[in-house]
């Protein structure tokens, strides 16, 4: 089985020594994770994976698909929404669906013609 093309990502960042460097990798080599840009750069002969990780000021700009974007802010919304669960759970305990099910909304009446004096 092939895997899909998910296309390239282009970074242009501060290099200490270098001065500014364009690097072109496949999408799926960058991503975005803590304030930093981590890049694959080898694999070694171990199998194991180099990755460096590029401090968010020191990068000029990024350019990558949207095919890669959208998949990218999936990958955050589940990160997100199993954060959430987890902090749900230990919350409320086992009784997550019974607690949302309890809650209401609140009605708020703004009258924007009134000044607040």
């Amino acid at each position: 089985m092939e895997d899909a093309d998910l296309g390239m990502a282009t970074i242009v960042y501060d290099h200490p020594s270098e001065g500014v460097v364009e690097r072109t990798v496949e999408n799926e080599h960058i991503a975005y994770f803590q304030d930093h840009w981590l890049i694959r750069q080898d694999e070694e002969e171990s199998g194991a994976d180099t990755v460096r990780r590029i401090p968010k000021e020191r990068v000029h700009y990024v350019d990558r698909n949207v095919e890669a974007f959208e998949d990218e802010l999936g990958t955050l919304r589940n990160q997100v929404e199993s954060l959430a669960d987890d902090l749900r759970s230990k919350v409320f305990g086992g009784e997550r669906e019974e607690r949302r099910d309890e809650s209401k909304p609140i009605e708020i009446d703004v009258d924007s013609d009134e000044d607040e004096s």
